[in-house]
């Protein structure tokens, strides 16, 4: 049976940066539900900061999860759902900051819910999402995409925007069903709308090492992906609900856990693969 590791050691401590951006854009994407896409995204983009980068968070879920999760409320302020309907708007005024210097975030609330009937009828309507990053694409070095669990416009959206994908995957059977569904969209995307797009890997989150099926999951996990799925592996831990709850990353909740370790891990693989500056 394949053994999970929640850190690797292997990947280096990367090195600073000497000037920020341009961004590198990756889409945070499972049309499945609570599989780990705004964990993932809140703390790997904390994750990153702690080694030098400069990130963006773009919630881009109506539930507006990743907002809130670093206690931002969207309402007091643009939003990516008011960018998307006024091409007047500047983008800069919509970006808030966050209690963690450099990690700056675009949030979302429910308004979104009405973007893709309100944007069906729009000229370039999946590339709107990349017309508003390029205006701000210059000032970060990582822009994270926290993606809706659905296939629909906000999604294609998103990877027509994105440079790279990133799957994070319970290490569940039920969340490995989707991913053929989600792999065709992603093709389409490539074909169609943006053919430089790449897939920067599937990381496996949830994992409980107790567990034949989380192991057996993670298994079949590997013997599908190959080399894209990411050699660090986050475990299912209360210390993510607990951070949620206070509005901080795992990074600065309980930094020197098993599961900080590991988002740090992540982030200097995702650099090590080139898939971060």
């Amino acid at each position: 049976m394949a053994k999970a590791k929640a850190v690797d050691s292997r990947f280096p401590k990367p090195k600073p940066l000497s000037s920020h951006g341009p961004a590198r854009i990756i889409a945070m994407c499972n049309q499945k539900g609570g599989v780990g896409k705004t964990t993932t995204s809140i703390n790997l983009g904390a994750a990153l900061v702690e080694y030098g980068r400069k990130v963006l968070l773009v919630d881009f879920d109506p539930q507006g999860a990743l907002s809130a999760g670093l206690g931002i409320v969207a309402h007091d302020g643009l939003t990516i759902f008011d960018l998307m309907q006024k091409d007047e708007l500047n983008p800069h005024d919509a970006i808030r900051k966050t209690t963690i210097e450099n990690l700056d975030v675009i949030a979302a609330n429910i308004d979104l819910s009405a973007a893709e009937m309100n944007l069906v009828n729009e000229y370039d309507r999946e590339k709107i999402l990349k017309r508003i990053l390029k205006k701000v694409q210059d000032e970060y070095d990582v822009i994270l995409i926290d993606c809706q669990p659905s296939l629909g416009l906000l999604t294609v959206n998103a990877l027509t925007a994105a440079h790279g994908v990133l799957i994070p995957l319970a290490c569940e059977f039920f969340a490995l069903r989707g991913v053929a569904i989600l792999e065709g969209i992603i093709k389409k995307v490539q074909a169609r709308l943006n053919e430089t797009l790449v897939l920067d890997g599937v990381l496996a989150t949830m994992f409980d090492s107790r567990t034949h099926h989380s192991r057996e999951v993670m298994e079949m996990l590997n013997d599908k992906f190959g080399k894209t799925v990411f050699k660090t592996v986050i475990s299912r831990t209360v210390k993510f609900p607990d951070a949620t709850r206070l509005a901080e990353p795992i990074t600065s909740y309980a930094p020197t856990s098993e599961a900080a370790e590991a988002y740090r891990a992540v982030a200097r693989e995702l650099i090590s693969r080139g898939g971060a500056p």
